[in-house]
């Protein structure tokens, strides 16, 4: 398992080091998507965040992880249309207004994003901050 996860690591370092490899590998619907995402997360977490790449796909970082941004084209998100923005610790958010869901998964609340329209950055917003107090416990 764990040369496993190694070859992983490396690969994953050689085909994304960036975000930059990332997003032009993207289809343009995913692409505007995951575009506006980033800069959301990137302009409300603090500059002590870091964007670092997990299962080919970007991860935000302070403490632990905040949040993912999964666009359907990467394989294994489990979606089919759209991108995932998920919560880490989404099952310790408040999520007064039920904008994310956990699915099956306990841990991990998500909202899948079909299109522009469906970005709530006020909600998002919200939800980073309530996601920022929970990681400075840690």
């Amino acid at each position: 398992m764990a040369n496993k996860t190694r070859e992983l690591s490396l690969q994953n370092r050689s085909e994304s080091q960036n975000f930059v490899g990332f997003w032009e590998r993207l289809p343009d619907d995913e692409r505007l998507i995951v575009d506006i995402l980033r800069q959301i997360i990137l302009e409300n977490l603090p500059d002590t965040c870091k964007e670092k790449f997990a299962w080919h796909v970007p991860c935000y970082y302070v403490k632990r992880m905040i949040c993912i941004v999964w666009p359907a084209s990467v394989p294994r998100g489990g979606i089919k249309k759209g991108v995932l923005l998920g919560f880490w610790q989404g099952y310790r958010l408040k999520n007064a207004n039920g904008y994310i869901y956990n699915g099956t998964n306990k841990q991990i609340y998500y909202k899948v994003i079909k299109s522009v329209e469906e970005i709530d950055e006020k909600e998002i917003i919200i939800l980073l901050k309530e996601a920022l107090e929970i990681d400075s416990l840690f």
